[in-house]
């Protein structure tokens, strides 16, 4: 009898011990984050150059207590911050501005949900008319549209007069250089802004919802308040904050439907600045303002992702 061979079993088990103790070359991978520095280089480049320095300086320029800006000559210390402080007249010009501020954002969301709901809620084709006449206005200059209200809001201007002649009213009603008219104003100028930001969240809203709701039993009114509204409470609190923002920091539409009686905190660091020519205490005014703001908004957000809503945020 002839022996066995395992000549072609011994080959493949040598091939397969050559195989397995050869050892896989390292694949050098390159490092995806430099091509996205680098096309990140001419905006933050753009950022620093307008909008970091420019801030630092007007952070240096609110602690110079003399009218010397030179390094060699300047006085530095709180006397511009301690003033603002001290004096009745800013800080009410500051809760002045706080408060309109948060007329505009109440307006703003009362007239905003419904508009963005009906949005929600209609065809695509209806959808997009109501997107066109909201964004339509942010096409024209606001001081266009500020120069409307005036006309519309003067004594003897149209609303005036169509409730004189209804005879709701005896004499007119002052709705302009009031705090009335630069919340109609700032309304109006930033309504959009609202509308965009809850109707955003409302197309996120799952219809099944609703549907599983009303097979539930759940009246529409009952589904609204405890599905569509709690649901929609991102969009709500981005549209707050964007619309009590821009109304913080707004000047054109103060200065045109207010005036000099309502000197919100843009005006007197406008007249500050430009007609006093107190650069210093203004850096001052300007780092308050833009203070209050931001630790208004932080509390506002805090509270709302901290409330019994606050599975919604995450």
């Amino acid at each position: 009898m002839e022996p066995v061979r395992h000549h072609a079993d011994q080959e493949i088990s040598k091939q397969t011990n050559v195989t397995v103790g050869r050892k896989k070359p390292k694949i050098k991978k390159r490092k995806g984050w430099i091509p996205g520095l680098l096309l990140l280089i001419p905006i933050l480049l753009f950022i620093f150059g307008f909008f970091i320095v420019p801030m630092l300086y007007i952070l240096y320029l609110s602690f110079i207590s003399t009218d010397h800006l030179n390094s060699a000559d300047a006085v530095y210390s709180l006397k511009n911050y301690i003033a603002l402080f001290t004096d009745s007249y800013y800080l009410s010009s500051l809760w002045l501005t706080v408060k309109i501020s948060l007329y505009s954002v109440i307006v703003a969301l009362l007239l905003g949900y419904p508009i963005a709901l009906t949005m929600a809620k209609s065809s695509q084709r209806v959808r997009g008319y109501i997107t066109l006449l909201i964004a339509s206005p942010l096409l024209v200059s606001i001081v266009v549209r500020n120069f409307g209200w005036y006309l519309l809001l003067l004594p003897n201007g149209t609303i005036n007069q169509l409730l004189i002649n209804m005879g709701i009213i005896n004499t007119p009603l002052k709705l302009l250089f009031s705090e009335l008219g630069v919340v109609i104003g700032l309304s109006n100028a930033y309504l959009p802004f609202m509308v965009l930001a809850i109707v955003t969240s409302l197309y996120n809203i799952d219809p099944s919802l609703e549907k599983a709701g009303a097979i539930l039993g759940a009246s529409p009114l009952r589904s609204f308040f405890s599905i569509t509204l709690p649901l929609s409470l991102p969009g709500v609190v981005s549209g707050c904050v964007l619309v009590f923002s821009l109304s913080m920091s707004a000047y054109v539409t103060p200065a045109l439907m207010g005036g000099a009686n309502v000197p919100v905190m843009p005006v007197v660091l406008y007249d500050q600045i430009n007609n006093l020519l107190k650069w210093t205490f203004g850096s001052a005014l300007s780092y308050v303002l833009l203070a209050t703001t931001l630790l208004l908004v932080l509390v506002f957000t805090r509270s709302m992702e901290k409330s019994k809503f606050k599975e919604v945020f995450r």
